[in-house]
């Protein structure tokens, strides 16, 4: 009898959910799916490799790397740059819609085109301010040319984080921001997002809402910027937002008591939603940063994470399966249909991800 009752239960939502017959379970799947931007191993793919039936599935997007995280000196997706476009043209063939295929191409530290792989090595960020204007340009429209040739159409980049505390470990000391000044990091932060867009590159600020006064990185664990953060690390923001010049922003696994007295700016509904959406005017596409790095998993388990970031206002769900155990697209489609079933997570807010998305790859 106990059994009748929950098969009872979930035929009911399912039929209470599709009730308008405008959706399939296949839909659903098919628009979970849409959200969930995934890393892989390979420098080419075949039929018989997961992530090509991930594509047909039709998985939103993928992120690229040059090296496998374990060792070094193998590699992961990238050898070189006619390698690259062969594997570019590989998963774009595969997709029934338009394929996002990103990659993290800040400069300095943080590139996965590499000069010793045939691509234009990019200086870091603090370097190219300091070498002012006509620098940045010529050199953002390098790089924003090797994406464009390589197959490339979204970029992790730029960071417009502030660099508030020079001994912030993951932005300032690697030189990833521009400057201290909102006004410096707007200034080349805008050439780099217009030479993108030149390329019909989609560009992503991040982290928001800001990581440039953090005392500890994110990759490792919970990261507190409460007695740190101010205002000033939305300017940035506002000046994109009011000037309608940002296709996606990228989140921040940070902690900001101000903010959210609970969750980290990644899972919260206050920075994602009320802030961002409400306060800011976003209308474009929010991204996670990797939801594999420790200061989320090693606090949420896949089914909290998921719920938790979707709920907030966050569209498309970061994968780079680079710093633990490969997470699998059908871990994610189930987990986040059978929220839905169960009322966890509304079916029109998976519709209006999927509505954003898809006025993003019009700009493609």
């Amino acid at each position: 009898m106990k059994i009748f009752k929950i098969v009872f239960l979930v035929l009911f939502c399912g039929l209470n959910l599709f009730a308008n017959g405008t959706y399939s379970k296949a839909d659903i799947e098919r628009m979970i799916a849409k959200m969930v931007i995934l890393g892989f191993n390979g420098e080419n793919i075949n039929s018989n490799d997961e992530i090509y039936k991930n594509i047909k599935d039709g998985l939103g997007g993928v992120i690229l790397f040059d090296k496998d995280p374990t060792d070094k000196n193998k590699i992961k997706n990238i050898r070189n740059k006619e390698q690259l476009k062969k594997l570019t043209a590989q998963l774009q063939a595969v997709s029934k819609q338009k394929l996002l295929i990103s990659i993290d191409q800040e400069g300095g530290i943080v590139q996965r085109l590499k000069s010793d792989a045939g691509f234009v090595d990019t200086p870091k960020a603090i370097d190219v301010a300091l070498a002012g204007e006509n620098f940045a340009r010529q050199t953002y429209r390098t790089l924003a040319k090797d994406l464009k040739e390589s197959g490339i159409n979204t970029d992790f980049a730029p960071v417009v984080d502030l660099a508030i505390n020079k001994e912030n470990k993951v932005i300032v000391t690697r030189g990833r921001s521009f400057g201290e000044s909102s006004k410096e990091v707007i200034k080349y932060s805008s050439i780099f997002v217009e030479e993108l867009k030149k390329q019909h590159v989609i560009s992503v600020l991040k982290h928001f809402p800001g990581h440039g006064s953090s005392l500890a990185d994110s990759h490792l664990g919970f990261v507190d910027i409460s007695k740190t953060w101010s205002e000033k690390e939305l300017e940035p923001y506002r000046h994109f937002i009011k000037n309608n010049k940002v296709d996606m922003i990228m989140s921040a696994h940070v902690f900001n008591d101000k903010l959210d007295k609970e969750y980290p700016a990644t899972l919260s509904y206050n920075v994602n939603t009320n802030l961002l959406r409400y306060k800011l005017g976003f209308d474009g596409v929010l991204v996670s940063d990797d939801l594999q790095m420790y200061a989320i998993s090693k606090h949420y388990n896949l089914k909290e994470t998921l719920t938790l970031a979707i709920n907030s206002g966050v569209n498309m769900l970061l994968f780079a399966n680079q710093l633990a155990k490969p997470i699998t697209l059908d871990e994610i489609v189930d987990t986040v249909y059978k929220q839905i079933l169960s009322e966890q997570i509304s079916l029109e807010t998976i519709i209006n991800a999927n509505k954003r998305i898809d006025s993003l790859l019009q700009k493609l």
